[in-house]
Parts: structure tokens; C-alpha cells; sequence
């Protein structure tokens, strides 16, 4: 290619069609497209290459543990899991409706592939998501109000369209953890959506976090607009396991 153009096009930040131009000029030589299809096509790459790095750049932002899809997930493992329901949950719908969505159910049965899984599609249909486990945002929250004497790293739980909160119930929460948890839900309430798991029933979650008060006060909100998901059935962390005993017994003990 021209080193001229090639010039011009890293000025003009075209770094898409400076790619595929090389390319597309033999095309359309070959094939002998009109100036306005070569340029449809031109136009078409610079537009594919900004979307997939925007989509990079918002599932980097999400910080998903996992590259979790619904594609990869075993539904024949447990047929109990709604297919329909899950695909259905993965339109974002209920994100553009503001409603929650809790997936409750014993550990190892996918409720955190599935979760991230539905904020992957998020992503994807153009929603900014934020991915945390309980510990993560209580970790976070403490740290930044120990620095600055306030609760300014709120903000980061607040704006996404999309709010996944994993693992509630497999510890017991720290001091004040009630306290964080609920200014979250409470801000986000009929303004964001937001999802939670849980390996725990809800009566339990005042036990949780060591404030039953902030725990009722949670629920009262986040209770209002969710769908709740039960799963039960066997763990995925188990079934390729020679001595499924010795693996329980592991499993209960992390």
C-alpha cells in the first residue's frame, strides 16, 4: 500500500481500513466493483474492527473471571435448568426493564456460568456490565472508605447498565458488609439492574452479613422486581471425579 495513504489513514485514526484496504483493492479490481461498492466495503471494515475492540474494551471493563457463554454451557448435565429461561434472560430484556434476577442454588450447579454468560451477551448487545464476587465488593468498598474516609468507590457499582454479584452465602461477610451491600442495592433500585447468586436460602442472609436489619432491608428492594432462579441437581465440579465422597468432602470444605 502507498506509504502516503498508509500515513494518512494512521492520522485520520483509520487503523481498520488501513488493514484491509491492500486487500480490498485487489478485490476490487478483480471483480470490478464501482467506486461506491469499494467504498461501501472500505467503510463496512473500519466500522467491524471499532466494534470489536469497543466490545474488548467492555468485556475487559466487566472483569469476568471466566470467557463464560451460553454455548459452552451442559444443559443435558441438568435438565432441570430451563433452557428457554436462561436464552430468554440472555435477550437483556429485563436489563432494559430494570428488573433483578437471583439465581439460587447449591455450589458447582453453574449459577456462575450462567451469570457470566448473560452478562457476556450484555456486552454484546451493547450494556456496560460489572462483574464482582460478594468478597470483591465488600474488599473494594472497605479498602477505598479506609483510604478516603468515604464511600466514593460506589460510583463503579452504580453505573453499569448490568450489576452481577456472585457468590453470596459461601462465607460470612465482615463488619459493616450489610451496610455496603444495601447502599448498592438501594441506589440502584428501579434505576439499574442487577443479579445476584446465591448458595444460600434468603432467610439466611441477615446471618450473612451480620446485620439483619440491612439484610430485610436489602431484600425489601431487591425482592421487588426479581426473577428468581432455583437450581438444583448435582455439582459440574464433580461428575468427572473417580470418588465422588472424597469430593464433596473437598468441595465443602473450600
Amino acid at each position: 500500500m502507498n506509504e502516503t495513504i498508509h500515513r494518512t489513514l494512521r492520522k485520520l485514526r483509520l487503523s481498520g481500513l488501513a488493514q484491509s484496504l491492500e486487500v480490498r483493492v485487489q478485490e476490487a479490481t478483480a471483480n470490478r466493483l464501482s467506486p461506491q461498492e469499494f467504498l461501501e466495503l472500505i467503510l463496512q471494515d473500519e466500522l467491524n474492527i471499532r466494534h470489536q475492540r469497543l466490545l474488548a474494551r467492555r468485556i475487559k471493563a466487566a472483569s469476568f473471571h471466566d470467557a463464560r457463554t451460553l454455548e459452552d454451557f451442559d444443559f443435558s448435565f441438568n435438565p432441570a435448568i430451563k433452557r428457554k429461561q436462561i436464552f430468554d434472560l440472555a435477550t437483556c430484556q429485563f436489563v432494559r426493564e430494570h428488573r433483578d434476577l437471583l439465581f439460587l442454588g447449591p455450589p458447582g450447579v453453574g449459577k456462575s456460568h450462567l451469570v457470566q454468560a448473560i452478562g457476556h451477551q450484555a456486552v454484546r448487545n451493547g450494556l456496560l456490565v460489572f462483574y464482582r464476587s460478594i468478597f470483591d465488593v465488600v474488599h473494594d468498598l472497605m479498602e477505598n472508605e479506609t483510604l478516603n474516609g468515604s464511600l466514593k468507590g460506589l460510583s463503579r457499582y452504580l453505573k453499569p447498565d448490568l450489576l452481577i454479584i456472585d457468590d453470596m452465602g459461601l462465607k460470612q461477610l465482615p463488619k459493616k458488609s450489610g451496610e455496603y451491600l444495601f447502599e448498592i442495592i438501594m441506589r440502584r433500585y428501579e434505576n439499574r439492574s442487577t443479579i445476584m447468586t446465591s448458595n444460600r436460602p434468603i432467610e439466611e442472609w441477615g446471618k450473612l452479613v451480620g446485620d439483619v436489619p440491612s439484610a430485610t432491608a436489602i431484600l425489601d428492594r431487591f425482592l421487588h422486581h426479581v426473577e428468581i432462579i432455583k437450581i438444583t441437581g448435582r455439582s459440574y465440579r464433580l461428575k468427572d471425579r473417580s470418588n465422588p465422597k472424597e469430593a464433596v468432602d473437598k468441595e465443602d470444605k473450600e
